[in-house]
């Protein structure tokens, strides 16, 4: 798949299989994140790799809205480290980044995904960080789960020309 078909027919999915997802595929998403652009190339990223059901379905009294943490054989949570990067700003941005990267590749590996926003919900910053004993500079950012579909989301036009504006408002 190439790399624009990858962006245009990515699709949030939320149902899947029970299938595990391969540690060979966990891997190039990993590395697919690791290689996102990042401020100053600071590169603050921290991942959290759950693949154990009750670890992950435990997510769901920390996390609202992610009923679909009950049927994703994986989930992968982004931090980011103050130590590394002490602008919030810039954390938020490399993460997210690392995000997308991570959503593309997992649609180009036949896998299906969908983000989880976790920054700036300081109650959820707050319960992960307790959940997972996570030392004071590591603020978890997003999450996004991973599994083989078992759903398919249709892919819709949102190519809107009302939004480009050149060279001026």
């Amino acid at each position: 798949m190439d790399t624009i078909e990858a962006i245009l027919t990515r699709r949030s999915i939320r149902q899947y299989t029970a299938q595990r997802v391969p540690e060979d595929k966990v891997k190039r998403i990993l590395q697919a994140a690791m290689y996102a652009p990042s401020a100053f190339n600071y590169q603050p990223w921290h991942f959290i790799v759950l693949d154990r059901k009750e670890l992950i379905e435990g997510l769901i009294k920390v996390i609202p809205h992610a009923e679909m943490l009950k049927q994703a054989p994986l989930t992968i949570i982004y931090c980011g480290d103050t130590k590394l990067e002490n602008n919030i700003d810039h954390i938020v941005q490399d993460c997210s980044a690392a995000t997308e990267n991570s959503l593309l590749a997992v649609h180009a590996l036949g896998l299906g995904a969908v983000w989880i926003g976790i920054y700036p919900d300081k109650v959820t910053i707050e319960g992960l960080r307790k959940h997972f004993g996570f030392p004071e500079n590591i603020i978890p950012v997003s999450a996004i789960t991973v599994g083989f579909p078992a759903e398919v989301s249709q892919t819709e036009d949102r190519f809107n020309s009302s939004k480009i504006h050149t060279n001026k408002w």
